[in-house]
């Protein structure tokens, strides 16, 4: 998965500056907006993870599907680079398989939910047309693991620092409207532990995300 996520970031910054070059070639918009559907490998085998909710092995979803939101400004120029600065917001959401389906009357069904927000810096290569970057930031995020029919605990309810670092490029196919992906990883503070359980590990999310930009 990580070799992946390297390959399409790789190939986004490879072609993105050269997208529908002009004579001369626009400068970067003021503004931009993302709207992106994303996908999450999620740490289904974390013996902490399980812990710290007091879940049994194989009852930790593996996967995420959900989506973001970002926006960016572009306030600054240098030479080759435009600077932007912004934020963005984040939802995914992962499912074990009821018992049933599992054929298994001791694993219960379980819904992980990560939702995490926070501001941004970016580098920006390319023109208006199409341009790549690279971007980081800091924020908080809220990691909920609760079975079905339970109650949500503190690990649940705790805001957890989070640093998020990646890169993406977009391609805009018409004036204000352009594809879009992004690659990011999210680096999650752990928890605070309690008489009770252990907190949430130390963990980092990747999230791969697709979609559309306006500007």
């Amino acid at each position: 998965m990580m070799l992946r996520a390297v390959a399409i970031l790789g190939l986004a910054c490879a072609i993105a500056p050269g997208a529908r070059a002009q004579e001369p070639p626009p400068r970067l918009p003021p503004f931009v907006i993302d709207l992106h559907g994303t996908f999450a490998r999620l740490p289904a085998a974390d013996a902490e993870l399980r812990a710290s909710r007091s879940l049994n092995p194989g009852e930790l979803p593996s996967r995420a599907l959900g989506g973001d939101a970002a926006l960016q400004v572009f306030p600054v120029r240098y030479r080759g680079v435009t600077f932007g600065i912004g934020g963005h917001v984040v939802y995914s959401r992962g499912r074990q398989a009821a018992p049933a389906e599992r054929q298994s009357p001791f694993l219960r069904p379980v819904t992980e939910r990560f939702v995490t927000g926070g501001a941004q810096l970016s580098f920006n290569f390319g023109t208006g047309d199409g341009w790549s970057y690279l971007s980081g930031g800091i924020g908080t995020s809220v990691w909920q693991i609760v079975p079905d029919g339970g109650e949500a605990l503190p690990a649940d309810e705790e805001r957890l620092e989070t640093f998020n670092y990646g890169g993406g490029a977009r391609w805009f196919i018409k004036r204000h409207l352009a594809f879009s992906v992004d690659v990011r990883f999210h680096a999650i503070d752990a928890g605070t532990p309690t008489p009770e359980r252990f907190g949430s590990p130390r963990t980092t999310l990747m999230v791969v995300g697709a979609g559309v930009s306006l500007k």
